[in-house]
C-alpha cells in the first residue's frame, strides 16, 4: 500500500509500507528531505556562494554570521546526503561549495578565478567576541572530512591553504564553557586528515577531551559544562562529534559505552507519533533530537534492534513534516512545528534550524545495513507502559502506550553554572518547569506557569531556578524523583530566608502523585500548584486533584497567549493553599489523550513525616507507597 503525501509534501515519495510497515519511509525519503532543504537554502546564496541568506529576522549574531550558518549547516547536510551515496552528487552540490567555500576563505577585495569578487567570512573569534564562527567552523571541517575525496582533494593548494588558515583559528579561539570545545576538536580532526597535524591541533583534541571526561556523569549523561545542565545537547553534541570523529577516523569509539549507556534510556523520550519531548533550549533543531541514535547505530554504540532505531527516528521526521515545520519555500522554520518566537534563542538565526543536519548521519549507514533492511519495530511508548528513573540528571520519564505520550519529570537539569546568579531575572520556561511531555510545550515564563510549585508573598510570585536533586528511583510499574529549591521572586526581595521548597513525584501509568514540603517559612504565604497546561480544542486532557493541605476547589485557569510554541489559548488546572508557614502538601496529576487508561490512587495519608497511598491497576495488584519527607525516600510497603 502507498499513500500519497501532503499537497505541500509533494517532494517526497509515496509512503511505503512494503518497506516500512510502520511509518511508511524509508531511505529514500530521507534523502529526498535532505534534496528538498539543501536545494532550497540555496534559492538564497550570495553571488559567489560563500553565505546562504535565508530569508527572516536576523540573530543576535548579525545577518552575516547568519549567512555563514546557512552555508555551513546547509553543507554539512549535504555531506551525510553525497558522503551516504558514495560520493553520488547528482544536484552538482560539492563544486557550489568549493567555490562558497574558496570565496569565503579569500582575503577582502581579491577575485577568485573565475572573476568573481571574494566574500570573506566573519573570522573566528572567542566566545564572548563574536565565537559564532566558531561554531559554524564545526559543521564545514566535518563536511569537508565527510567529503574530502570528491571535494577538498580536487581543490587548488592556494584554496586548500586558505580554508585550512581560516579553520586553524578555531584552534585558539576561546569556546564557551561547554560544548563549544567540541568545535575546535572537529576542526582538528579534520586538519590532521588533511595533513595538517601539529601541535596545536593534538592540542585542541586534548583540552576537549579532557573536559569531556571531566562532565562525565555518568549513565550515559555529561553535563554540558559545569553545573547541572543536561538535555539534548548530551546527544547531539556531547556524544556526537566524538563518535563521528571515530567512525571517520575508522577506529573504535573509545567512549562507545558511554553512549550506550545513554541509548538504552534515551530511547523513551520519543512518542508513539515521534515527537521527542519539548525539554531545553534549541528545540528548533528538532530531528536532531535524535542524533544519538542514529550515530549510536552508525558506530554499533547502541543495543536498540535497528527496527526500531529507524522507527523512531522515522517517526520523529515524519512528525515535524507533517506539523509545519518546513515552510512553502522549502526551509525549516524558527519554532516547533511552524513559526514560533517564544521558542528559540536570541542566537537562533534564519538558518539555525538546519543544525537538523544532524540527524542525517543515518545516511552514513549502509543501505544494504540492518538498520534500512530489518522490519519496523515499535518504538518503545507503543508498546508498554513505562516509568524509569534516570538519577544522574534527576530525570523520571513516564510513559502510556494507551495514548501514546512520554512525560519527563525534571528534578535536577536547571543549566545554571557554578559562578551564575540564580535570582529570577534569568528563569526559563525551558528547564524551571517540573514536568515537560510530548504532547505539551511550557507555558511563557512570566505570569502564570504550569506543573511549578509556586509561594506568593505580599503579591510577588516565585519561580524555580537552581535545582538540588534529592534522588530518583524505579521499580517494577512506579517510579519516584524529587528536588529542592529555593522559590526566588522577580519583585521585592529576592528569597525568603530559610524558605525551601521539596517537590516530589511519584508516577504509575498516567498518575502522577505530586508533593510539596513547604518550608518552614517565617511569613505566611501562599503555596500553588499547577499542573499541565493544554490547549483548549479538547485534543488533550489534564487534571489535578487535591489530595492534601490544598483548598479542595481546583482552579481552571486560561492563560490567553498559550504556551511558547503555540498561540492558542490553554487552560492550567492550579491547586491553592493560602496564607501558611509550611507544611505538606499533595495533589494527583493526570495528562492524557484519547483512549488514556486512568491509574487509580486511594488510601492517601500522611502521618508526620510519613506520607502513604496505593496505586490500583485494573487487573493488577495495588501497589502501596511510603514517602519518608524526613529521610527522602519513597519505598513500596508489603502488604
Amino acid at each position: 500500500m502507498k499513500n500519497t503525501p501532503p499537497a505541500r509534501l509533494e517532494w517526497l515519495p509515496a509512503e511505503n509500507a512494503e518497506a516500512s510497515a510502520l511509518t511508511g519511509y524509508a531511505r529514500s525519503h530521507w534523502e529526498a528531505a535532505a534534496d528538498h532543504l539543501v536545494n532550497s537554502a540555496w534559492k538564497f546564496s550570495s553571488p559567489a556562494g560563500a553565505t546562504l541568506d535565508l530569508p527572516g529576522a536576523a540573530s543576535g549574531n548579525g545577518r552575516h554570521s547568519d549567512g555563514l550558518e546557512g552555508f555551513a549547516r546547509s553543507f554539512l547536510l549535504a555531506a551525510f546526503r553525497v558522503a551516504g551515496a558514495g560520493g553520488q552528487d547528482p544536484h552538482g552540490w560539492l563544486p557550489k561549495y568549493a567555490r562558497g567555500l574558496a570565496a569565503g576563505t579569500a582575503s577582502a577585495g581579491s577575485m577568485l578565478p573565475d572573476g568573481s569578487a571574494a566574500e570573506p567570512w566573519p573570522a573566528i573569534g572567542s566566545h564572548y567576541s563574536g565565537g559564532q564562527p566558531l561554531v559554524e567552523s564545526a559543521s564545514i571541517a566535518l563536511a569537508l572530512r565527510m567529503t574530502r575525496p570528491w571535494l577538498w582533494d580536487k581543490l587548488p593548494v592556494q584554496v586548500q591553504e586558505q580554508a585550512a588558515g581560516w579553520l586553524r583559528s578555531a584552534l585558539d579561539a576561546v569556546p564557551a564553557p561547554n560544548n563549544w570545545h567540541l568545535f575546535g576538536y572537529a576542526v582538528a580532526g579534520f586538519l590532521e586528515s588533511a595533513g595538517f597535524k601539529d601541535e596545536a591541533t593534538s592540542q585542541a583534541r586534548w583540552r576537549a577531551e579532557t573536559l569531556l571526561d571531566s562532565w562525565y556523569q555518568g549513565q550515559g549523561w555529561y553535563s554540558d559544562g559545569e553545573g547541572r545542565a543536561y538535555d539534548y545537547y548530551n546527544g547531539w553534541a556531547l556524544h556526537f562529534y566524538p563518535a563521528l570523529d571515530a567512525w571517520l577516523a575508522e577506529r573504535e569509539n573509545p567512549r562507545a559505552s558511554r553512549l550506550k549507556d545513554h541509548l538504552d534510556a534515551f530511547k523513551h523520550w520519543f512518542s508513539t507519533d515521534g515527537s521527542p519531548v519539548y525539554f531545553g533550549r534549541s528545540m528548533t533543531y528538532r530531528w536532531t533530537a535524535g542524533t544519538a541514535i542514529a550515530v549510536g547505530e552508525l558506530s554499533d554504540s547502541t543495543s536498540i534492534p535497528p527496527g526500531q532505531a529507524r522507527t523512531i527516528l522515522s517517526s520523529m521526521l515524519k512528525y515535524f513534516l507533517e506539523h509545519e515545520a518546513v515552510n512553502e519555500q522549502g526551509l525549516l522554520v524558527r519554532g516547533w512545528h511552524g513559526e514560533s518566537a517564544s521558542a528559540v534563542q536570541d542566537y537562533s538565526g534564519p538558518a539555525s534550524p538546519l543544525w537538523a543536519a544532524k540527524a542525517f548521519s543515518c545516511l552514513l549507514i549502509p543501505a544494504d545495513a540492518p538498520f534500512w533492511t530489518d522490519p519496523e519495530i515499535k518504538a518503545p511508548a507503543q508498546l508498554e507502559d513505562t516509568v524509569l528513573a534516570e538519577p544522574v540528571p534527576g530525570f523520571l520519564l513516564q510513559s502510556t502506550c494507551s495514548d501514546g505520550i512520554v512525560r519527563l519529570h525534571n528534578h535536577g537539569s536547571d543549566k545554571i553554572r557554578p559562578y551564575q546568579e540564580s535570582g529570577a531575572a534569568n528563569a526559563d520556561p525551558h528547564y524551571s518547569r517540573l514536568a515537560y511531555s510530548s504532547a505539551t510545550a511550557p507555558l511563557p515564563m512570566s505570569g502564570q506557569g504550569d506543573n511549578s510549585t509556586t509561594v506568593i508573598w505580599r503579591g510577588n510570585r516565585s519561580v524555580r531556578r537552581r535545582i538540588e536533586p534529592l534522588g530518583a528511583g524505579s521499580s517494577a510499574g512506579w517510579g519516584w524523583a524529587a528536588s529542592r529549591h529555593i522559590p526566588v521572586f522577580a519583585q521585592g526581595s529576592p528569597s525568603i530566608p530559610g524558605l525551601v521548597v521539596d517537590d516530589y513525584v511519584i508516577a504509575s501509568g498516567d498518575a502522577e502523585v505530586r508533593l510539596q514540603v513547604v518550608g518552614p517559612s517565617i511569613y505566611p504565604v501562599k503555596v500553588e500548584h499547577a499542573g499541565w497546561a493544554v490547549p483548549q480544542d479538547g485534543s488533550l486532557s489534564s487534571s489535578l486533584e487535591p489530595l492534601h493541605g490544598y483548598a479542595p476547589t481546583v482552579e481552571l485557569r486560561t492563560v490567553p497567549g498559550g504556551t511558547v510554541v503555540d498561540s492558542c489559548p490553554a487552560d492550567v488546572p492550579v491547586l491553592s493553599a493560602g496564607q501558611v508557614q509550611g507544611g505538606i502538601f499533595a495533589g494527583l496529576a493526570r495528562l492524557g489523550g484519547a483512549g488514556a487508561e486512568a491509574t487509580g490512587v486511594s488510601g492517601f495519608s500522611v502521618d508526620g513525616n510519613a506520607v502513604e497511598f496505593a496505586f490500583e491497576r485494573a487487573g493488577q495488584l495495588p501497589v502501596r507507597l511510603r514517602v519518608d519527607v524526613a529521610a527522602q525516600q519513597v519505598q513500596e510497603v508489603q502488604a
